[in-house]
């Protein structure tokens, strides 16, 4: 008979002994914010520890990469409280921040309740999750993180009430119907198959936008219905898309030979951004061979964000300004 392990409970503050000493450094480490980010399908990117917000101090700031929207993560090792409430409403005006995530030992029925009623009533752009954090053992291992969502966006509503301002707003655009009814199809079959890319939301129009990693960087899927082609690309669209597009340019020949696709690299010179891409004909106007079409998008875009993102994690503009040194 196979020997098992048991699984033992471990106080919080046997790890942790303090909040913001101890619990908030651990927790912004990469990859333990990353357990976090994955807990609630997010992709997110440190910006700050201990931000200043008027006379409050907000535990952990960050980027949600997938649409580069501001992500707040407020921190307890005990149950929870109204004083960390109200610092969660003072953080998101100060702050304007999209998503908010409390995390503490244990939600209380009432901080349930209100968070569910904060993503009741507030709009779209803002989300607020709540989630419970646990530590276990198995015998005499290190102890693990396991986060349990508690409290989340009604996403199923608020899809409702988008897909109608969708149907009233593009009523008379067939094009804007089918464009928005072809990334639905493309957002299931990824998720139909298990892929670890991560969208927005689809919309009415000719791209898909997905995170790779870092703000200012992503994919996006594209139609050009006229020409009957589809395409995949990285798209660089920060302040310094030029000078990162020529760090990017060092590993042409590199990228080139992994990827193993005809790739297309346009600096777009008259324009802010540049892009990295690649084409190939479509079935834009054959629902029948839509699958194929969702195939290639699959492959070439987890081809993509396997090869570009550890590249574009580890881009530093201070690079460029040791070579001109030179």
């Amino acid at each position: 008979m196979t020997n098992l392990g048991y699984l033992h409970k471990i106080e919080l503050r046997d790890a942790w002994e303090t909040e913001d000493r101890h619990f908030t450094p651990w927790l912004a480490e990469e990859n333990n914010l990353k357990i976090l980010a994955d807990t609630v399908n997010l992709d997110l990117e440190l910006e700050a520890v201990e931000k200043n917000v008027g006379p409050f101090r907000a535990d952990i700031l960050c980027k949600d990469t997938q649409d580069d929207s501001w992500v707040l993560i407020e921190n307890q090792l005990e149950k929870t409280d109204h004083r960390h409430l109200g610092q969660l409403m003072t953080y998101a005006a100060g702050l304007q921040a999209v998503t908010i995530v409390w995390v503490a030992d244990k939600f209380s029925e009432e901080h349930r309740a209100a968070m569910d009623w904060l993503n009741k009533i507030t709009g779209d752009d803002f989300k607020f999750f709540g989630l419970e954090i646990e530590l276990w053992k198995i015998d005499n291992s290190n102890p693990a993180p396991k986060f349990n969502v508690v409290t989340k966006p009604n996403n199923w509503s608020r899809s409702v009430s988008q897909a109608s301002n969708k149907i009233e707003n593009y009523a008379e655009s067939p094009l804007k119907q089918l464009q928005q009814e072809y990334w639905v199809c493309l957002e299931k079959y990824l998720n139909d198959n298990n892929s670890f890319l991560k969208s927005q939301k689809p919309h009415p129009q000719q791209w898909f936008v997905f995170s790779v990693g870092r703000t200012g960087f992503h994919l996006h899927t594209t139609i050009h219905s006229s020409e009957n082609r589809i395409g995949v690309e990285l798209f660089i669209s920060n302040d310094e898309a030029k000078d990162y597009f020529r760090l990017l340019l060092e590993h042409k020949e590199a990228i080139n030979k992994k990827i193993n696709l005809d790739l297309d690299w346009q600096e777009l010179p008259h324009r802010k951004g540049c892009r990295i891409l690649i084409f190939k004909n479509g079935h834009f106007d054959n629902k029948e061979d839509w699958h194929k079409d969702m195939a290639w998008f699959k492959e070439t875009l987890e081809s993509f964000d396997s090869i570009f993102r550890p590249i574009i994690k580890n881009l530093n503009l201070n690079d460029l300004e040791m070579e001109a040194a030179e």
